[in-house]
């Protein structure tokens, strides 16, 4: 909620500085590069009303430069959080401890291989996965006894 007091505070701020900007340098510039034109005197009459034209086209100009900041501003914090979100995260292991023989989960849960599973790995370690799954099956259907 401070955050939003703040932010208002800093942008009416920020809005009499334009506003100063564009009424004493930037609008006297263009009106002498236009002539000598003095935008804050620009008007005309309707009846008893008169028309300050020349106050709007100062206020747009206003308006354009605190969109233009602000857009700038939104893009920066939008690129910065893009980055943030880009970076990839650090992997969260149990402890710090790394993983074993590739097991991507930590030492502490990496479960033992058991002597089977050992005598397999060596067995079948130069071949494919195909052949060392038709080799694993021939293992297992040679224990059944299959009747001729």
């Amino acid at each position: 909620m401070i955050d939003l007091a703040v932010a208002v505070i800093i942008g009416g701020a920020f809005g009499a500085i334009v506003t100063s900007l564009v009424n004493d340098i930037i609008m006297p510039l263009v009106g002498i590069l236009l002539g000598g034109v003095d935008f804050a005197s620009l008007s005309f009459k309707v009846g008893e009303a008169v028309i300050t034209y020349g106050n709007f086209i100062q206020a747009v100009v206003n308006f354009l430069i605190i969109g233009l900041v602000l857009f700038l501003i939104v893009r920066a914090m939008n690129k910065a959080s893009r980055a943030k979100a880009a970076e990839p995260a650090a992997p969260a292991a149990a402890g710090g401890r790394p993983a074993v023989d590739g097991d991507p989960r930590p030492a502490a849960e990496a479960v033992p291989l058991t002597a089977v599973e050992l005598v397999a790995r060596e067995q079948f370690a130069g071949e494919t996965t195909l052949q060392a799954g038709a080799a694993q099956h021939a293992v297992a259907d040679s224990g059944r006894g299959t009747a001729c």
